[in-house]
């Protein structure tokens, strides 16, 4: 099925406890820092079931209408047609947006991947991955995935900290297990479950743990705490027209606690059984990665885009310094497009029967579109001016004493008057030069892993032998540096 954006805003108001600025939230979907992007996955909901939308937004199976964003892919079609489909959502809503359920649900089917190491350790585990990923399909679940553990100290492993520092088991029931601990996730506080995971590193070092754990979690049970960061959203002195960027598309963080949750047998995917973390550590975004990478080429488009009506307005885009520099954004834009369109073509059947997207393909592309950001960021705020720094906001703009003057300097030609160099201005600044500007660049730097986790994904994916055996055979090397006597 598909909800509407109603019925999504309406499963969230059930009680969750949620925390902004030291005060406990009524209603999440009401509150000033949570309503815009609550709006925006509300919208998606909303086009599914418009006539202009619907058929490239969903997809039908046994007579039953479910999103193409949720379903598992298994040809090539099928990414396609989610490529076509967060290319109607980015437009129709005016920005970008990463955690909306088409990554993370990426995240589950990685598991699908992994049933025969599940099933090891328990054959009901196997079984709830299956009906997991078809319950979000068919009842529409918004989806994220709890990921980073509060960091402690990394040089001791978890039975050496607080004990509840990292997410743990510290009991079984007839019910099922309960856990403690805490996670970072984008999204939780607005989300109805995540798929909640180990990140703790050295799993090989030991047989059982009790940190190794995989579930789901419904964000509203009882024992579940978020507490979010400040939102940019709707501050006191954060006119939208200043800051049209931060006002609607801001992804809340928080600290999700879990103080004694109980997680019912069915809900769980692997307990204790470190062989299943350490598959999950290495396996996870072999799907998630791709709509991850994707969200970046937007967010390309929406810098070319400001930079050259920046050098427009002004008729700069005439020299050919100018045209050099949005070359270079070009020239980034085009990169990530390159390795998403080769990863997809080159795509290959995973061990579940899924299409993966080829690994080492889409992992340099992840690695060249996060570690060229700050790179594209500096050049298009270059191509900006610095009059995004300068320019007054929108109250100055309007304001009697102050507006003529702002209306009269502002004003170029016919063609480009003060309302639309400001709006301009303040969409650029809120792009390239202010706090939430700031907090997108390093989320899109950690979101997923590290820059080094980056590069240790791409080696592990990349075939080294076809260079090997290329270099062997043009230097004439022997067959001894292979360990085979010739």
């Amino acid at each position: 099925m598909i909800r509407t954006g109603e019925e999504y805003k309406q499963g969230i108001r059930d009680g969750r406890e949620v925390w902004i600025d030291g005060e406990r939230v009524k209603d999440v979907t009401t509150h000033p820092a949570l309503k815009p992007i609550i709006d925006v996955k509300a919208r998606m909901y909303d086009m599914a079931r418009e006539e202009r939308y619907a058929a490239d937004l969903t997809y039908v199976e046994d007579n039953e209408t479910h999103s193409v964003f949720y379903k598992p892919p298994t040809e090539q079609k099928d990414w396609h047609d989610k490529i076509k489909a967060v290319d109607h959502v980015m437009k129709d809503i005016g920005g970008v947006v990463t955690r909306v359920g088409d990554e993370t649900i990426g995240e589950m089917w990685s598991l699908t991947d992994g049933r025969d190491v599940l099933a090891e350790i328990d054959p009901r585990f196997a079984a709830n991955i299956d009906r997991h990923i078809r319950a979000v399909i068919e009842k529409d679940i918004f989806h994220v995935s709890a990921n980073t553990d509060p960091k402690g100290d990394r040089s001791l492993p978890p039975q050496q900290q607080d004990p509840d520092l990292m997410v743990h088991v510290t009991r079984e029931t007839d019910a099922g297990i309960i856990i403690r601990g805490a996670k970072y996730e984008t999204a939780a506080a607005y989300a109805d479950q995540a798929y909640l995971k180990p990140t703790v590193g050295a799993w090989a070092n030991e047989k059982l743990s009790d940190y190794a754990v995989g579930c789901i979690v419904k964000m509203g049970a009882p024992g579940v705490k978020h507490i979010c960061r400040g939102g940019f959203a709707n501050r006191s002195s954060a006119n939208a027209k200043d800051y049209p960027l931060a006002n609607r598309f801001d992804e809340v963080e928080a600290l999700v606690v879990f103080d004694d949750v109980l997680i019912p047998w069915e809900d769980v995917f692997f307990y204790r059984h470190t062989r299943a973390a350490q598959f999950v550590r290495s396996t996870l975004h072999r799907y998630s990665a791709f709509p991850y990478v994707l969200r970046l080429l937007y967010t390309a488009d929406m810098m070319i885009g400001a930079a050259m009506w920046n050098a427009k307005q002004t008729g700069l885009d005439k020299l050919q310094s100018v045209r050099e520099k949005l070359a270079d954004l070009v020239c980034y834009r085009e990169g990530i497009n390159a390795h998403l369109t080769a990863s997809i073509a080159m795509a290959e059947k995973s061990p579940g029967g899924l299409l993966m997207p080829q690994q080492s393909m889409l992992y340099a592309g992840r690695v060249f579109a996060c570690s060229q950001l700050p790179a594209m960021m500096h050049i298009a705020r270059e191509l900006c001016g610095g009059q995004i720094c300068i320019t007054p906001n929108a109250d100055a703009f309007e304001a009697e004493g102050s507006g003529k003057w702002l209306n009269k300097f502002y004003s170029l030609n016919d063609q480009w008057q003060a309302d639309d160099r400001r709006k301009l201005l303040a969409f650029a600044r809120d792009l390239l030069n202010s706090d939430y500007a700031g907090h997108r660049l390093t989320f899109v730097q950690f979101a997923q892993a590290p820059h080094f986790n980056h590069l240790a994904a791409v080696y592990n994916s990349f075939d080294f032998a076809g260079p090997l055996d290329f270099v062997k055979k043009s230097a004439g090397l022997s067959d001894r540096i292979d360990g085979v006597k010739s």
